[in-house]
C-alpha cells in the first residue's frame, strides 16, 4: 500500500473541497460559483498547508495537444497564487474532468492523481478519491467509464473540432442523469451506499481513520465504528461544503 505522509506545521491545517462542477449550467451562473470559490481560497490561503481538490472542479474538461477549454482564468489564477506561496495542492480527477491530463500539473504544479490515494497527516490515516465507480453496483457508469477512459474513444474525440467537441460533451454532462449525478442526491440508507458498503469493506483488512470522497454531492460525516469516519464533502452548487483537518475533521459550510 503506497502512502504519501504529510507532517502538519504548527498552526497550518489540511483543506477539502470537490464537485464545483465549474462551467454548468451556464457559463454566468457558473462565473457566480467560481467567484465564491476564489472567496473561500482567500480565506484559507493564511493557515492553509495542503489543499486537496477532489474532483469534478469542472463539469466538463478535456485537454487536446495545444488546446485547453476556454474560461475559469480567475480560478486558476488563484489556485496558482495559493501553490506559489507554498501551498501543496492535490488535485482528484473525477468523472466529469476525467480527461485531465499535464495542464494543471504544468502550468500550475498540482500533483494530479487519477485513483484513490492513502495519507498519513497528523497520525492519521487517509483514504482520498473522487468516489466515482468504486464499490459494488453503478454497473452503467462503470461501462460508460471504460468507455471514455478507452484509449481508441479518446483518440477519435481529440480529432474533433474543439467547439464541436465541447458543444456535444457540455450537453452530455448536462442533460444525461447518469453522467450529472441529479440521481445522487437522496441518502440511500447505509446499507446501499456504495461508498459507505465500500469502505466498510475496506476496514475488514486495513486501518483507516478518514475515508474522503465526492462525487455524491451529500455532505455527510457518519461514524464507521472503530474510530473511523466516511466522509462527503457534499459540492459547490447546492451546498458549499468543504473539510478541514487539523487534529481532527470537520465539515464546514462557507457562506460569504
Amino acid at each position: 500500500m503506497l502512502k504519501t505522509t504529510i507532517s502538519l506545521e504548527p498552526g497550518k491545517k489540511v483543506y477539502f473541497a470537490s464537485d464545483q462542477h465549474f462551467g454548468a449550467p451556464t457559463p454566468g451562473e457558473s462565473k457566480v460559483r467560481e467567484e465564491k470559490f476564489i472567496r473561500w481560497m482567500n480565506e484559507i490561503k493564511e493557515d492553509a498547508q495542503v489543499l486537496f481538490l477532489m474532483g469534478d472542479l469542472f463539469d466538463f474538461w478535456h485537454e487536446w495537444k495545444h488546446v485547453v477549454p476556454k474560461g475559469y482564468i480567475r480560478v486558476f489564477g488563484k489556485i496558482a497564487e495559493l501553490k506559489d506561496r507554498g501551498i501543496h495542492i492535490y488535485f482528484f480527477v473525477g468523472n466529469h474532468d476525467l480527461w485531465m491530463k499535464d495542464y494543471l500539473e504544468e502550468e500550475i504544479g498540482c500533483t494530479v492523481f487519477y485513483q484513490k490515494q492513502y495519507f498519513e497527516m497528523g497520525g492519521k490515516q487517509f483514504l482520498l478519491a473522487h468516489g466515482d465507480g468504486l464499490g459494488p453496483g453503478d454497473k452503467g457508469y462503470k461501462r460508460m467509464k471504460k468507455l471514455f477512459t478507452n484509449p481508441v474513444a479518446q483518440w477519435f474525440f481529440k480529432w474533433l473540432h474543439p467547439d464541436i467537441a465541447m458543444k456535444v460533451a457540455l450537453y452530455l454532462s448536462q442533460k444525461n442523469k447518469m453522467i450529472s449525478g441529479e440521481e445522487d442526491k437522496a441518502f440511500l440508507g447505509e446499507d446501499k451506499e456504495f461508498l459507505i458498503i465500500y469502505s466498510k469493506e475496506k476496514l475488514k483488512s486495513e486501518k483507516i481513520d478518514y475515508f474522503i470522497y465526492g462525487h455524491r454531492h451529500l455532505p455527510m460525516v457518519l461514524d464507521l465504528g472503530q474510530d473511523s469516519k466516511y466522509i462527503n464533502l457534499g459540492d459547490w452548487i447546492s451546498y458549499f461544503t468543504y473539510g478541514v483537518f487539523e487534529k481532527d475533521f470537520e465539515l464546514k459550510t462557507f457562506e460569504k
